[in-house]
């Protein structure tokens, strides 16, 4: 399938995760531990903001970039990363599950202030699609560039009230896919992970129907992570409020990952963080 992380925190250069450490997403684009295949060469893309505030022009729009060939071999993107430094970026390398390889279908995808990346599938996504686009708000259809169905899911959660109420919008498009797969007979329509973000917060979600969902993890806060190494200059240099979320972690250090609990979705924002139930049918 894929993987991907989302970065909040200290503005760093976005190749501090992209291609510095021992297990960076870049290696994982060809040496992948958890996924489903080793390689994810379908495609790769970033998006960043370039602060979390608000301009005067309103919400910050994020910055884009998606291309389709495999990331270890992308030199725009390792100049680009080289360049640019943002305090909250996603970042996704593809593995196809069956739609064309073309940059409309590279994530993360983009609509207005907000940003989506997705890991997993809706099973036979072929037979759903047209039920599934009915549900969609009409004067979102045109904004639709792609056919995965990654970006079809951001359009459901979009128009269940994304912008509103993340959580219930996600739970909402959930338990959408799940009804009209059952009305077609299949057990498992989907796996997921998501993260999705407006500029100041981010919510990260981990489901499946069959609860057994592809792999996520969070890093531990980086004041913990100072006094579990004080050697490691990187810690030091961190806001207590950093935090990485990614498919599978960017190294072995002890004690630096924490799995995000099966059916749950992850806020990250100024303040306390949250992890809450995610519970579609509740």
């Amino acid at each position: 399938m894929c993987r991907w992380l989302a970065y909040y925190g200290s503005p760093i250069l976005l190749d501090e995760l992209l291609y510095k450490p021992e297990h960076s997403l870049i290696d994982q684009s060809k040496h992948a531990r958890m996924g489903v295949e080793t390689l994810n060469g379908d495609g790769v893309g970033v998006g960043w903001y370039p602060d979390f505030a608000t301009g005067s022009d309103g919400p910050v729009t994020p910055a884009q970039y998606r291309s389709t060939g495999p990331a270890w071999g992308d030199m725009n993107l390792r100049d680009l990363a080289g360049h640019v430094r943002s305090p909250l970026f996603f970042a996704h390398i593809r593995a196809s599950t069956g739609t064309p390889v073309q940059q409309t279908n590279s994530h993360p995808f983009r609509r207005g202030r907000w940003l989506w990346m997705h890991n997993g599938a809706i099973s036979r996504f072929h037979e759903l699609k047209r039920d599934l686009l009915l549900s969609v708000d009409a004067a979102l259809l045109p904004d639709i560039q792609g056919s995965t169905d990654s970006e079809l899911m951001f359009y459901l959660a979009l128009s269940f009230g994304l912008e509103e109420d993340p959580p219930a919008a996600v739970a909402r498009m959930i338990r959408l896919v799940e009804e009209t797969g059952a009305k077609h007979g299949i057990d498992n329509p989907l796996q997921m992970t998501v993260a999705t973000s407006d500029g100041e917060r981010v919510w990260v979600f981990r489901y499946s129907t069959e609860r057994k969902s592809r792999s996520l993890f969070f890093s531990t806060a980086p004041e913990t992570l100072h006094r579990l190494y004080p050697e490691n200059a990187v810690f030091s240099g961190l806001s207590p409020e950093t935090r990485i979320v990614v498919s599978e972690p960017l190294g072995d250090l002890p004690g630096a990952w924490n799995e995000v609990p099966e059916s749950t979705c992850g806020i990250i924002q100024p303040g306390m963080d949250e992890l809450i139930p995610l519970n579609p049918f509740a």
